[in-house]
């Protein structure tokens, strides 16, 4: 798909934004200012943005574990997901739910999930709702490559591929899962391959590079939302961070892994790209970049001035009347 300069510059902000909630978001965790823990999508920031700008705003998500990418990606607010980590009344969840449970209905975000796998019959369930509604809306389900190991993940691409629901799966191969090498959980190279016993298809993406998801995704969205049923998407990519925070000590990485990896930044090559092609100065993106780091101090400001939640509330969106 075509991309203006503008949609560039776009995407580059998309990215600085989430690395810099979650450098910031880490801090905050090593500081106990969060409550609960932090995993970081540091390194994977192509993926959450390619997809996402391939949807409409009407389009459904649901995340996992990395999920603060995927949220500022479909347009969530910075200073409502700090007041989510900092337990406040105006968090996202009204403080109930943190890191791990952020959602956001009014965005489409259904949610973050920390059962692995979870999300993917989740997604099915809200496919299947547009589906039946016939609303052409499409659901994007993000998980990691540790979850296609899980039977939720096959049951839920299996169903899909059966009701040919608008739903795509994205899997952010990362290489880990948790502190495992993937190489010794998984017995293919390519997940994508899985695909091909559903009869959908699945195709390997780099996950640094942002058009190249930008323009898989939106072949998979496209495809999904004129009834063309579900696509497996996989791509490869790294975390900077370890699975928790940014480094707890118990994976022990290969410094030329890390190197290698760490040289593919999707926010170095999209920058250095965007430079290349004329559309934004490395003067102007250092530029770019300190207004995204001046969001994000202002944002944890915000919540950090913001209230507690009030015992009252404590069973507030736990329960529901039953429909009439």
């Amino acid at each position: 798909m075509e991309i203006t300069n503008e949609h560039m510059v776009h995407m580059l902000t998309q990215m600085l934004r989430i690395r810099e909630f979650d450098e910031r978001a880490a801090r905050l965790m090593e500081q106990a200012r969060v409550k609960g823990s932090v995993h970081l999508y540091c390194g994977e920031e192509a993926i959450g943005v390619g997809v996402c700008e391939s949807l409409r705003a009407d389009d459904y998500i649901t995340s996992t574990h990395r999920g603060h990418g995927h949220l500022i990606a479909k347009g969530g607010d910075p200073k409502r997901m700090y007041a989510e980590l900092f337990a406040k009344a105006t968090g996202y969840n009204g403080g109930k739910g943190g890191s791990m449970h952020l959602a956001a209905l009014d965005l489409g975000i259904i949610g973050a999930n920390g059962i692995v796998a979870a999300g993917a019959p989740i997604a099915l369930g809200v496919a299947f709702a547009s589906q039946y509604q016939d609303n052409d809306r499409v659901t994007v389900c993000f998980f990691g490559d540790g979850a296609t190991n899980e039977g939720a993940f096959h049951e839920a691409v299996n169903m899909a591929a059966i009701l040919k629901a608008p739903v795509v799966f994205v899997c952010e191969n990362n290489g880990y899962g948790e502190w495992s090498p993937t190489a010794t959980q998984t017995s293919v190279a390519d997940i994508a391959d899985r695909a091909a016993a559903y009869g959908i298809p699945g195709v390997v993406i780099d996950g640094m590079d942002l058009a190249a998801v930008y323009e898989a995704a939106g072949e998979a969205v496209a495809r999904a939302r004129k009834g063309g049923g579900p696509s497996l998407l996989e791509c490869k990519t790294y975390r900077f961070y370890d699975h928790v925070g940014r480094d707890f000590g118990v994976l022990q990485r290969d410094p030329e892994e890390i190197a290698y990896w760490r040289a593919r930044d999707p926010i170095l090559l999209w920058r250095n790209k965007l430079d290349e092609l004329g559309v934004l100065s490395a003067a102007d993106a250092d530029a770019l970049h300190a207004s995204v780091v001046a969001e994000m101090e202002a944002a944890i400001a915000w919540a950090d001035a913001q209230p507690d939640p009030h015992p009252d509330a404590l069973f507030t969106d736990v329960y529901t009347e039953p429909a009439a």
